[in-house]
């Protein structure tokens, strides 16, 4: 039998605030975090909105010297361990550090100090590059200064699948619990790739929202009038323990990790399998690792993008999972609020759905307002939801075909 998982804290800043308690109470509420774009001027691109974090000061989390020398994806990923750890209240000390892991992904990494130093490059700056340029943008260097902050010296793991990234992060520290290698795991996924570089290879592809006079409406997932997804920026950490060990120490339980399913539709660099078999399939290996049916499941946390082609074939492979029954699952979108935090999504949509389970609400898929006759699913339109809700389906897909579910539920003694 495998060992049990569950979650014990977590943490996350989004576009709609820092912090868990600020970003739940905002998506409960249907309100955007989109909005034009200011870190960089935007004017010359199609696209000119974004879900930037707000009112974040890496400050508050680290020290100013480490704040100096990392990317702001970096700084993400600290501020939001800090936060779960601190709601975890699990301490890592001599004793327990080389059974605590750190697993977090990425999709871009330190794109941010990639711009600056290439940047100083070609204007002939050669020697003004920093010491500290390498170890800012690889992706695995928010895992590597999570264990160095706080001193897990157990896996230390780095998923790079684009959209997917976070989600497999956390389901990869799940099975590295279940195998007895750790007893706990920092896991979660970052990104700040709200950059020029990005949005200008971005644009040629037409896959982002241009309503940028009206930003807090540009994300519509599975909206008829939907013409593209919103880049989003931000953080998610959960901390995962083994159900003994984290008993043990008296500590809150969130809920279990009940099932990961991942694959490939093998099909498109960018582009799913129009039919979505990839999604169902890996829908239903989350369904046969949780050893539970279609029919327990009580909520769908969509990737929901709201671009024309994702949103449809995520809603056909629903429909081919659970049949006729897909039409009386609430579904929603936390990205027609955040926008798409690529690396960050999987994560913090997986902590909203642990919230929603113990809280028994689901929040809304905003801006439906056009319903889009192929995708004709109950998506919780644009007003939170009251439910009971027990066993929850988390979905991530990504470019490269890359695919990742998971099956959170309540916890049960």
């Amino acid at each position: 039998m495998k060992r049990r998982v569950v979650v014990t804290g977590m943490g996350m800043l989004t576009p709609l605030g820092v912090g868990t308690e600020a970003s739940w109470q905002a998506l409960c509420q249907g309100k955007s975090g989109v909005e034009p774009i200011t870190h960089f001027d935007a004017s010359q691109f199609r696209t000119r909105i974004a879900g930037e974090v707000k009112g974040f000061d890496p400050h508050d989390f680290i020290d100013r010297k480490l704040a100096r020398r990392g990317d702001r994806f970096i700084h993400f990923a600290l501020a939001a361990a800090r936060m779960a750890l601190e709601d975890s209240k699990l301490k890592i000390t001599s004793a327990n550090d080389e059974r605590v892991g750190v697993s977090v992904g990425t999709a871009m990494g330190g794109i941010e100090s990639i711009e600056r130093n290439h940047e100083l490059l070609i204007k002939g700056k050669r020697q003004q590059i920093s010491p500290f340029f390498v170890p800012s943008f690889l992706c695995n260097m928010a895992t590597g200064q999570v264990a160095i902050e706080f001193g897990a010296k157990g896996a230390n793991m780095c998923t790079v699948t684009a959209c997917a990234s976070g989600t497999h992060a956390i389901g990869d520290a799940a099975i590295v619990i279940q195998r007895g290698e750790v007893d706990a795991m920092i896991a979660g996924g970052t990104e700040a790739a709200i950059r020029p570089l990005v949005f200008a290879g971005l644009d040629p592809l037409k896959v982002m929202s241009a309503r940028n006079d009206e930003p807090e409406k540009a994300s519509r997932p599975f909206d008829k009038e939907r013409d593209g997804f919103v880049i989003g920026e931000g953080a998610g950490m959960v901390i995962l323990e083994e159900l003994e060990s984290a008993q043990k120490r008296g500590a809150r339980i969130y809920g279990e990790v009940l099932g990961y399913g991942l694959n490939s539709d093998a099909y498109h660099i960018t582009a799913p399998d129009p039919e979505g078999a990839g999604a169902a399939s890996c829908m239903r290996l989350a369904l046969e690792d949780a050893a539970i049916s279609p029919d327990q499941v009580d909520y769908i946390n969509a990737h929901g993008t709201s671009t024309v082609l994702n949103d449809l074939s995520e809603t056909r492979a629903i429909k081919s999972v659970f049949g006729e029954r897909s039409h009386k699952i609430p579904i929603s979108a936390n990205k027609s609020m955040m926008g798409h935090m690529w690396a960050g999504a999987g994560v913090v949509e997986a902590i909203a759905c642990l919230l929603t389970i113990t809280e028994g609400i689901i929040p809304p898929t905003i801006n439906y307002e056009t319903p889009d006759p192929e995708c004709d699913l109950d998506y919780v339109p644009n007003e939170a939801r009251r439910a009971e809700v027990k066993i929850v389906l988390s979905n991530s897909f990504g470019f490269g075909s890359t695919n990742g579910c998971l099956i959170l539920g309540k916890f049960s003694p």
